[in-house]
């Protein structure tokens, strides 16, 4: 059974890599299928040619008299109001450059209050999962429902003790596309005076972000996400509790001040952001994030949900059609809304091997695994084992066409008939093509 779909023409950015070519075991070179954009997005052309324009200019940032570190100073601060803007936050709201939106979680962590009481569903990725620790952390269960997330919430708020809330909110989850009720759940949160971070990693590439309107006191995401693969991150949000902690990292830029007391060092601390960006900056990848923020927020939303919507139905009918499918999902027909996402399993086929073959016989890129939501996934699946634990996921973005999704399906359906064409073997826990033939591309050579 073959599946025919409309051609897709495309209204929103072009990404760097859309003619790439890949070999296969088999000989040829192919298109390359990125169906991967949930791990690292592909990096939008602007975001490239913005890149290779500040090269040039690239110096320190801060402190420097050169005309050039003046020229990157301004392209770094001019990056927080990018920033800002993207996220719909609030004028007096700080942003903090960090790596990746792991980074902004981790800082945040640091900053609480001491006694904060932080709630966080347990189903959450790693990143929002993992960086609370204490006896005031509350991992709420795996909800049905949107509704009973915003019921499980309000029931563990009723009965914390006093004092410092925050709670974590999940904007789209990384196993299945599925967005959280995003503003119920900070309703909820501001009626017992908690506050409130969005892990907007999964949601903002695909959707409009508006801190202020939804109320929400700190965003935090990743410019890898958004299309510029270039190490920068940022936490938006409050500036308060980020003030009054210790600086995240110790060092050159978090210092206004160091004097010697003989017997130890004075030191006095700068003011947020830069009180907790310490060390030198990365200005190209902060530059790369910004502009990436830039043409998202001038790019119509709507462009972007009707390209990737329309990917997404043609998948999920595709997928349907590949005999032992199963599919991953938190809240079933009960989600508000999806970003393109799709993990799931086929009987009888090991995942990992799965991915191995997609990617070695068909030149396409898909992730398999637990996708550092461990918990989630295993629940998913229905099983508690602590190794083994592998699911497929295909994730869609502005990087892809209707071939790409066509090419999957068929590929699915075809080893599920046949099998693969070559051999496999388990090297250090994943699968290979037994003596792999394709080469490397020509500038591993000068690694």
């Amino acid at each position: 059974m073959s599946l025919a779909f409309a051609p897709i023409r495309s209204s929103v950015p072009a990404v760097v890599g859309a003619r790439l070519t890949v070999p296969l075991v088999t000989g040829e070179l192919v298109p390359y299928a990125n169906l991967d954009h949930a791990a690292s997005a592909p990096c939008l052309e602007q975001v490239r040619d913005a890149v290779d324009e500040l090269l040039p200019w690239y110096a320190s940032v801060h402190r420097g008299a050169g005309f050039a570190s003046q020229v990157c100073t301004r392209i770094y601060e001019q990056a927080r109001h990018a920033v800002r803007r993207f996220v719909g936050a609030r004028q007096t709201d700080a942003v903090v450059f960090t790596r990746n939106t792991t980074d902004s979680l981790n800082l945040l962590a640091r900053s609480l209050p001491k006694g904060t009481s932080v709630f966080v569903f347990d189903t959450d990725h790693h990143a929002a999962l993992l960086p609370w620790r204490g006896p005031r952390v509350n991992r709420l269960q795996t909800p049905a429902t949107p509704a009973e997330a915003v019921r499980v919430l309000d029931e563990a708020l009723k009965s914390a003790p006093v004092g410092p809330r925050l709670v974590v909110i999940t904007g789209a989850s990384n196993v299945t596309g599925e967005v959280w009720p995003v503003n119920d759940l900070v309703r909820c949160a501001h009626s017992h005076g908690a506050r409130t971070v969005l892990d907007a990693a999964q949601l903002a590439p695909h959707r409009a972000v508006n801190a202020s309107a939804a109320e929400v006191d700190y965003v935090v995401l990743s410019g890898h996400k958004l299309y510029a693969p270039f190490g920068a991150g940022a936490l938006v949000g409050r500036s308060d509790w980020l003030q009054q902690s210790e600086p995240y990292l110790i060092g050159g830029g978090a210092t206004r001040n160091v004097v010697d007391w003989g017997d130890h060092l004075g030191v006095s601390w700068s003011k947020v952001p830069e009180r907790h960006e310490a060390g030198s900056p990365n200005v190209v990848g902060v530059h790369a994030l910004a502009v990436a923020c830039g043409v998202l927020a001038r790019q119509r939303w709507e462009d972007v949900k009707a390209h990737e919507d329309k990917l997404f139905t043609q998948l999920k009918a595709g997928l349907a059609t590949v005999p032992g499918f199963r599919e991953l999902t938190l809240f079933g027909d009960d989600a508000p809304d999806r970003v393109g996402v799709v993990s799931f399993t086929v009987d009888g086929h090991d995942a990992g091997l799965l991915a191995a073959i997609l990617s070695a016989e068909y030149g396409i890129g898909v992730r398999d695994g637990a996708f550092c939501a461990h918990i989630a996934t295993k629940r998913l699946l229905s099983t508690s084992g602590s190794d083994g634990v592998r699911a497929l996921r295909v994730s869609l973005g502005l990087g892809n066409n209707a071939e790409h999704v066509s090419r999957v399906v068929g590929a699915l359906r075809r080893i599920v008939a046949d099998g693969p064409k070559w051999e496999y073997e388990l090297v250090d826990g994943r699968w290979t093509p037994r003596n792999d033939p394709r080469p490397l591309p020509p500038f591993l050579a000068d690694l």
